[in-house]
């Protein structure tokens, strides 16, 4: 997950993808690694500061204990009624420094949930590194042996999965039951991926799985980046800051044979927000999801693997 990624962008910080010189099928192009301004932020030791538990907002610690669980349980209690008996196997794509992976473990264990294991994957080896040095200061020891973290990109989630756990494609099939993500998908979108993206994550889920996906909305009006950048009229910078609507993040799912349980908009609360903002944003949503929810924030896809 790229917490305070709010933050990032308000300071005109653009993220692109990262898979290498190549045409997109909406026609963006993409740039390669070495350039791309994607690949050298969640690369830099800097993202270590914004992207691990200990130096994140109150923001994100809010929404991981409040609007983000609630949406995760809610999808678990979706689950097949046997999965509770042998436990859930959770995988997160485009972690980045673990802290909401990390978090739902603990919770899950703490509301009595048994959770057989969780894997993390990043592109970024920096935060991956990171995410496994918060697992060591996070959690206990029987939960640290079942969380796992490697490198992997969503574009390509399964096939670099099956070599960093040396396992084969027919294995890790069908093996998970709850998969998220969270910040990450639209990066396949800028780069046309969303669909490869959805596909692997349908082959990874057991049936009956359900996947959460939570991003930014195009919606919401204060992204202050595509504000500045709008104003400003650099047109190249806007397609590469590109963020899908609702309708643009559910259909890879419908299309790679999931059935849609949710698709919506929700959240008020920037990642970065400090206690103020927080305390505020939480006393107005009740209020602003009456006038006006289809601006919120985020945007929520729930997505279930038939049986």
């Amino acid at each position: 997950m790229k917490s305070l990624i709010d933050q990032n962008v308000s300071q005109g910080t653009c993220n692109g993808s990262a898979i290498g010189l190549s045409t997109a099928n909406s026609g963006r192009p993409m740039v390669s690694e070495e350039s791309d301004c994607f690949f050298r932020e969640y690369t830099s030791p800097d993202a270590i500061l914004k992207y691990t538990t200990a130096t994140a907002g109150v923001g994100i610690s809010y929404l991981l204990d409040h609007d983000y669980k609630t949406v995760y349980l809610e999808a678990i209690k979706r689950l097949p009624q046997q999965v509770g008996q042998h436990g859930i196997r959770m995988l997160e794509f485009g972690c980045g420094g673990g802290m909401n992976l990390l978090h739902l473990v603990s919770v899950l264990s703490r509301d009595g949930f048994s959770v057989a294991s969780a894997i993390g994957t990043d592109f970024s080896p920096v935060l991956i590194q990171a995410a496994n040095k918060e697992a060591e200061s996070y959690l206990t020891s029987q939960q640290r042996s079942r969380v796992q973290f490697c490198v992997a990109k969503n574009q390509t989630l399964l096939e670099e999965l099956s070599a960093r756990l040396g396992q084969e494609f027919s294995k890790l099939e069908n093996s998970f039951h709850f998969i998220i993500g969270v910040n990450t998908i639209r990066y396949c979108h800028r780069a046309g991926k969303q669909l490869d993206c959805a596909r692997d994550v349908f082959r990874l889920l057991a049936p009956g799985g359900v996947c959460v996906v939570i991003d930014m909305n195009d919606r919401f009006p204060a992204f202050r980046s595509a504000l500045k950048n709008k104003l400003r009229g650099k047109k190249s910078q806007e397609e590469e800051c590109y963020l899908p609507s609702l309708d643009e993040y559910t259909a890879p799912f419908q299309q790679a044979g999931f059935e849609v349980l949710r698709s919506e908009h929700f959240c008020w609360i920037p990642h970065s927000a400090g206690r103020f903002l927080t305390t505020l944003l939480h006393a107005m949503s009740p209020v602003l999801n009456m006038v006006a929810r289809s601006r919120a924030m985020r945007s929520l896809v729930v997505a279930k693997k038939p049986l």
